[in-house]
């Protein structure tokens, strides 16, 4: 579910299998091959355009260069990504949701990858209001205010993952329907109507998910799912291909135990958000001077 909402973010890829081909001139890195500095540990690392893995892929990227690895980010989709690590042309990625929505990747893959581990363990699907909006805490209370938001909840994507669930899961198990309706749009429009809102402090229900930058540039309230409509949490692991490990021992270690609150993921992708196109590294480098600790703890080791 996650996959067909997130997909829509992505940037042009062109042809995925086009794309992948050009993996291979930064492939096949290792730590403990012969050579000095950055020949010799090269790593290549795949990314898919969603905003926590384009926000800790740079965050790896500032970080293992200052500590002499020469890394190459490669932007595709999560298919090319998967197929990449089982053949050996990808050696990372940060951004494997499990167990439902890579559940075909993992399935196929699995035998040639090697988990590294969870770093965030409660992704979610979530509606969402802001914080002033004081008397709707659940989803179950949005039929009695339903006039406050104008009948409607702001959506994105109508292809999403998270789309569909509300519209055919949430709607009927909260009995909305004919009170209040789904309007799909994107999720830029969607978050543009946020900004909007709370300029304005206007009542307004969102789609929303963790992780997402949103929650650390705003106050926002998860509404409540007694009926668990809206699905169970995700969790994000860090996936290397086969022989990692072995390649690559001080780096696995650090993916092993390398964790992001809330609060330090949210301002790391809003850093990043904010940042003009072609200088997200810049600002995630900005971010690890401004978390020295938090960095220095979490990649200690390399």
């Amino acid at each position: 579910m996650r996959t067909t909402k997130r997909f829509t973010r992505i940037l042009a890829l062109g042809a995925a299998v086009t794309a992948l081909v050009g993996i291979t001139a930064g492939c096949g890195g290792r730590e403990n091959q012969s050579g000095s500095g950055q020949d010799a540990k090269t790593i290549t690392i795949g990314y898919i355009g969603w905003d926590e893995d384009i926000a800790l892929t740079n965050l790896y990227q500032t970080v293992l260069e200052e500590k002499g690895y020469k890394v190459t980010p490669k932007l595709l989709d999560a298919g090319p990504i998967y197929a990449g690590l089982a053949k050996g042309d990808v050696d990372l990625f940060l951004d494997s949701w499990l167990p439902a929505t890579h559940k075909q990747y993992w399935d196929q893959y699995h035998n040639q990858l090697e988990d590294l581990g969870i770093w965030y363990d409660k992704a979610t699907l979530n509606l969402a209001v802001p914080n002033y909006v004081k008397d709707v805490n659940s989803i179950a209370d949005l039929k009695a205010k339903a006039s406050d938001f104008d009948g409607k909840i702001t959506g994105i994507e109508a292809s999403a993952g998270e789309t569909d669930i509300v519209q055919k899961q949430v709607l009927s198990q909260y009995d909305l329907n004919g009170s209040i309706t789904l309007q799909n749009s994107s999720t830029t429009a969607m978050l543009a109507a946020l900004d909007g809102a709370i300029k304005s402090q206007k009542p307004i229900v969102v789609t929303m998910w963790h992780p997402h930058w949103a929650y650390s540039r705003y106050q926002l309230k998860d509404l409540q799912d007694p009926k668990g409509a809206m699905g169970k949490g995700e969790q994000i692991h860090a996936i290397g291909r086969k022989g990692f490990g072995s390649d690559f021992p001080a780096l696995a270690e650090v993916s092993k135990k390398l964790k992001m609150s809330d609060e330090d993921l949210g301002s790391l992708e809003d850093a990043i958000q904010k940042a003009p196109k072609g200088k997200e590294k810049d600002a995630a480098k900005q971010w690890a001077d401004q978390h020295k600790q938090f960095v220095d703890a979490a990649f200690a080791g390399l």
